[in-house]
């Protein structure tokens, strides 16, 4: 045996990511610029952005998060598959940027949905992208997707 099951699933969830763009301000273009033929988006096993929650596992919240556009953002992950995965990208989307101490921005959309990494700058470059995409692997990889969920039934007393 070279491997084990949880290696094997872990491998095949993290190169075939479904994501779903969520772009909110100037970070957006950044990550348009990621998923461009320059940056080459494919070799993460990522090629194509979702436009329905239901068909993505991955979702990157680009942007400034305004309490007005937190349901529809919160609606849409609970619409997502499990398991199911969020990138914070920008400081806007972790902290609310320089925007924080305004009435309609959310303070972090951690307080919405939870966030698994969180990618810093103003805006990030697409290289900042790709290495939240990498701690983003090195997570998915080490989760034990089968740890209590096999073996045998046990029978009640």
């Amino acid at each position: 045996m070279l491997t084990t099951a949880d290696a094997a699933l872990g491998w095949a969830r993290k190169r075939s990511l479904w994501p779903m763009f969520f772009g909110l301000a100037c970070c957006a273009f950044e990550m348009m610029a990621a998923a461009g033929s320059r940056w080459d988006m494919a070799r993460f096993g990522m090629e194509v952005m979702r436009p329905s929650p239901r068909q993505a596992d991955m979702i990157i919240v680009s942007g400034t998060l305004t309490w007005k556009m937190a349901p529809a953002l919160r609606r849409l992950y609970d619409q997502m598959a499990e398991p199911k995965w969020v990138l914070a990208m920008g400081s806007c989307a972790i902290s609310g940027g320089t925007f924080a101490q305004s009435y309609s921005v959310v303070p972090g959309v951690n307080r919405i949905i939870p966030v698994d990494v969180y990618i810093p700058g103003c805006p990030p470059r697409p290289e900042g992208l790709y290495h939240g995409l990498i701690k983003l692997h090195e997570k998915i990889q080490q989760q034990g997707y089968l740890k209590g969920n096999i073996g045998l039934p046990r029978l009640h007393q």
